[in-house]
């Protein structure tokens, strides 16, 4: 922070406003008293210029192509650490002692069942149910079986009910899939890691044992870990704002879950394969890149480019890694999906009108790729997104009711409605 200021002059007045300078990125001007001594708001739809909180958890640089947590780059988190650790990073600030490591897992580990009575809950939906409806819905119903961790203002409470997410998580996302698909539900496995332990709930059945394989356990921690936090986007603010009523965490986490279901937030890795699935087959390839060059077609490549990162995307190189090995592992030759995003990747990669606009793929089409070759329906993307993001939403919900400056959240507007008229009785209309 800083002792500078600006000034601001309009109407015959002059303002000071105070200017902080954050540890990397842009100033930021504080404009908390602009209403009070200036009688104006700022208007800002999207928020894309406005510091809505101060954090220290997460921070992008879109320009650099950079994502740090709690400082580390993405890519070396992705690369070289796992799920869990991350979360550990994300919650607590710093990364694990071996010892803090091991207590943390085993608290995970042994919170992965779901109260009993929440099977119920599952079979109350129509067995067409998308997986994230009931989602958000037995996220919100947690609160009525966990009476013990609602209290936000009892610290250790707090604590409980972050475990007691990141723990279920899994299980919940899992049990949501086995319903859609008519399954019986199958229990978690202590003695399996965090990702192996939701392949297993995802792919195996009673009847026979589901043997892991490795690289699509790797893979599918990769994708945890690269989507477990992303500063303040919508489903982030989305769960500040609630929290800041004073909601319980897990009435905070289903509205973030509800946020990201949006196809505007959550449902990118999903656009990405109904696009390869539209483009049909090799041949085709080069139809739509020609249609995605042409300003007058509606026609976009999905999962190139992003809105934040103006360069590349830090997530995908490790994501592409992953995707190489699981689709080498078993194999694109049956699948034509798989075969277009392939060709379509080498075809955008070596194209310059691509290059120079910096349209690298990114890593929703990366991560929509290992998906689809795991097994898993489109409709699965945006939970399985929803399980990575929760401990970015604990992590962002326990730095906001730890911090003194946080209030309510309580928007303005620029009305453009009508301005007073009197109430006119119907009959003289």
């Amino acid at each position: 922070m800083t002792d500078r200021k600006a000034t601001l002059t309009f109407d015959g007045k002059t303002l000071e406003l105070p200017i902080h300078s954050p540890t990397v990125g842009p100033d930021v001007l504080d404009i908390r008293k602009l209403y009070a001594q200036g009688d104006v708001f700022t208007h800002d739809p999207g928020f894309t210029s406005t510091s809505a909180c101060e954090s220290t958890i997460t921070f992008i640089d879109g320009e650099k192509g950079e994502l740090l947590h709690r400082g580390y780059p993405i890519d070396q988190l992705a690369a070289e650490s796992h799920y869990l650790e991350v979360c550990y990073l994300l919650l607590y600030g710093e990364l694990p002692t071996s010892a803090q490591m091991a207590d943390f897992e085993n608290r995970v580990t042994r919170h992965t069942m779901l109260h009993d009575q929440m099977t119920f809950f599952y079979r109350g939906f129509r067995r067409d149910a998308h997986p994230m409806a009931i989602i958000v819905g037995v996220l919100g119903a947690m609160s009525a079986f966990y009476h013990d961790s609602t209290d936000i203002t009892d610290p250790w409470q707090r604590e409980v009910a972050s475990i007691r997410l990141i723990a279920k998580m899994p299980t919940l996302v899992a049990w949501a899939y086995k319903y859609s698909i008519g399954q019986p539900f199958v229990y978690p496995k202590n003695d399996l890691d965090y990702a192996s332990n939701f392949l297993n709930m995802c792919f195996s059945v009673p009847a026979e044992e589901y043997q892991i394989d490795p690289i699509l356990s790797r893979a599918m921690d990769r994708i945890f870990t690269l989507h477990a936090d992303h500063e303040q986007n919508a489903s982030t603010s989305t769960v500040r704002l609630a929290s800041s009523s004073g909601a319980n965490p897990f009435a905070c986490i289903a509205a973030g879950a509800a946020c990201l279901w949006g196809p505007a937030h959550g449902g990118a890795n999903q656009a990405c394969l109904e696009m390869l699935r539209e483009i049909g087959s090799v041949d085709r390839i080069p139809e739509y890149i020609a249609r995605a060059k042409d300003k007058d077609d509606p026609f976009r490549l999905m999962g190139f480019g992003h809105r934040v990162y103006k360069n590349f995307d830090p997530r995908a190189t490790v994501m592409k890694q992953s995707a190489d090995e699981v689709l080498d592992l078993l194999g694109i030759e049956d699948n034509p999906t798989l075969q277009v995003a392939k060709e379509l990747e080498a075809a955008a990669v070596a194209d310059p009108y691509f290059t120079e606009k910096k349209l690298f793929p990114n890593v929703d089409f990366y991560s929509g790729i290992i998906l689809e070759a795991m097994g898993f329906p489109t409709s699965m993307f945006t939970p399985i997104f929803a399980l990575s993001r929760t401990v970015g939403w604990i992590s962002q919900w326990h730095e906001q009711l730890s911090d003194p400056a946080h209030k309510i959240g309580r928007p303005r507007q620029l009305y453009t409605g009508a301005p007073f008229r009197d109430y006119v009785p119907v009959d003289k209309r």
